[in-house]
């Protein structure tokens, strides 16, 4: 340690926004501190949501020339912004036209908020700026890990609300109405059935039967339905709903999360349809289906976080869409939904394996057709990434939102 501040008071001014800070202040380097080489002791300003200067302090000369060892008393006064707010105090020794030994040194830290003409100052602390950031960094992850789901439980009812509209009006004027929520993913495995089970006469495991088939390839499906549909909409979703975007209090992430609910209608209604498909073909359920839930929460999180991070960059990627939909189309056929595993070449599976996809379609397979558990080892990863996508999409989003209305 370089320097030492002993007893520092902070005095807050009655009648105008300044502040008193006084405190002794020690030498503790191996130099001598000379006023004639531009040693001052000088105070900083800064906003602590941006971490940016807004005012500089006053710069005060050492009342002597301090040699290593030696200490000197310090009394500065502060004026402070009439604007109200939070601000952050450095205090610390300077060397004009060369730095500010805050950077390096330890320096003596003020929190100070000024509100309706009246100041409040917190205990002055001495502290470094690698302590600091450490704060800082373990708070913004708090942060990050809370805030998401505390906006989604909040907004819930709207949500729901926006989601049911969301289908509703997919398809109102319609002469199949909501029967389209089940017709248009039916048609679109019967269209893959009839590709991959009759024409390719592709096969899964040791069932060779259509019908073993079909199974294997809707339970596939249940993940991809939900999952595709809500990431093929997420780079247009602001842009579809700009009046939103254009009111201040709107609580714009919950545009993809609404999506995100319509996708899991649609998989709620195909599930449905296959676990009375199962019971046609098989006679029953298999206990291992409870299961599911497992499958379906990082399932959640994992869609979740990346329409969060396409919605935002489909703001300022107007190409986004059309890249997408390419990308989604040859993501579908690195996942084995419509062909077993062992067609994949042996020496990439462990790279395809990293899939997430590849995950779910596997543990969606062994809980309702192979009447066992998902495997554990990828389970746990899966959930370890998708809560990682999940934070880290939602932070993307929000860090964005703020240019979204100058951008649209």
């Amino acid at each position: 340690m370089s320097v030492g501040y002993s007893d520092p008071v902070v005095l807050p001014h009655e009648h105008a926004p300044r502040l008193r800070v006084t405190f002794r202040l020690e030498n503790r380097s191996r130099e001598i501190w000379r006023a004639a080489d531009g040693f001052r002791v000088g105070c900083q300003i800064f906003d602590p949501a941006t971490d940016l200067v807004v005012a500089e302090g006053p710069r005060q000369a050492l009342p002597q020339d301090l040699a290593p060892g030696q200490s000197a008393p310090v009394d500065l006064e502060v004026p402070l912004p009439r604007i109200p707010g939070g601000y952050r105090l450095f205090v610390s020794p300077m060397q004009e036209e060369v730095c500010w030994h805050y950077e390096r040194w330890p320096f003596l830290l003020v929190d100070v908020t000024v509100e309706g003409g009246r100041i409040a100052a917190g205990p002055p602390v001495v502290t470094t700026l690698r302590a600091l950031r450490r704060r800082h960094f373990a708070k913004s992850l708090a942060r990050a890990l809370i805030y998401p789901v505390r906006t989604l439980w909040r907004h819930r009812s709207l949500i729901r609300s926006m989601a049911r509209r969301d289908v509703a009006g997919r398809y109102r004027g319609s002469f199949a109405g909501l029967f389209w929520t089940v017709l248009n993913p039916l048609l679109l495995v019967l269209t893959y059935f009839f590709v991959f089970g009759i024409v390719l006469r592709t096969r899964f495991g040791t069932d060779p039967s259509r019908a073993g088939f079909a199974l294997y390839f809707l339970a596939g499906m249940l993940p991809w339905l939900p999952f595709s549909e809500a990431l093929g909409r997420a780079p247009s979703v602001l842009l579809e709903h700009r009046t939103f975007v254009k009111k201040l209090v709107f609580p714009l992430e919950i545009l993809p999360t609404a999506q995100v609910a319509a996708g899991l209608v649609t998989q709620g209604f195909a599930l449905a349809v296959f676990l009375t498909l199962l019971v046609i073909l098989r006679g029953e359920v298999p206990s291992s289906a409870v299961w599911l839930p497992a499958l379906l929460v990082p399932q959640v999180l994992l869609t979740l976080g990346l329409c969060w991070f396409l919605a935002a960059l489909g703001v300022y990627v107007r190409d986004l869409a059309q890249v997408n939909g390419f990308l989604l189309t040859l993501w579908f056929f690195l996942t084995p939904i419509c062909y077993p595993e062992a067609s994949l070449p042996q020496e990439a599976l462990w790279l395809l394996a990293m899939n997430p996809m590849f995950v779910l379609v596997r543990g969606f397979r062994a809980a309702l057709l192979e009447g066992q558990a998902p495997a554990f080892d990828p389970l746990w990863k899966l959930w370890l990434a998708a809560a990682a996508v999940f934070v880290l999409g939602h932070a993307f989003f929000y860090r964005l939102r703020r240019n979204f209305a100058d951008v649209i």
